[in-house]
């Protein structure tokens, strides 16, 4: 039986250890939570600080920066990339390598479509048709 961890050097020339994550196999770094429900495919990165809900799908080659958090359903479609500090509502679904930016907020069950880039602090809410709401 091969090893259920990984070191990898980031751009500080720091080792982190990433664990793969029972469901799915993804990486997860030691300081990241994870809810157990969550599936985490093979080829995605949770970084460390990160906080998973229960029953959250994170898509293959998806990255989750540190400290970001993601609420219970939610979806990160394959390689997305959620920036340090963005917070997901529950329910919503970030489409396909889309950008979510440092501290950015997606309300609850908003739709961010496919190669969609979300600004850095910006705040979005959506529809379940993806179509913006006024703030």
């Amino acid at each position: 039986m091969g090893k259920n961890y990984i070191d990898i050097e980031n751009d500080h020339g720091e080792t982190l250890r990433y664990r793969k994550h029972v469901n799915g196999r993804g990486l997860v770094a030691h300081g990241a939570k994870v809810h157990p429900s969550a599936l985490v495919e093979n080829g995605a990165y949770v970084e460390p600080g990160v906080q998973i809900a229960a029953g959250v799908r994170v898509g293959r080659g998806a990255w989750i920066e540190s400290d970001a958090v993601i609420g219970p359903e939610a979806h990160i479609e394959p390689h997305a990339h959620i920036c340090a500090g963005a917070v997901i509502g529950a329910g919503a679904h970030i489409g396909v390598r889309t950008q979510v930016g440092h501290n950015a907020r997606i309300a609850m069950g908003s739709l961010i479509g496919d190669d969609e880039i979300i600004n850095d602090g910006e705040a979005v809410a959506t529809d379940r048709r993806g179509l913006r709401l006024a703030a």
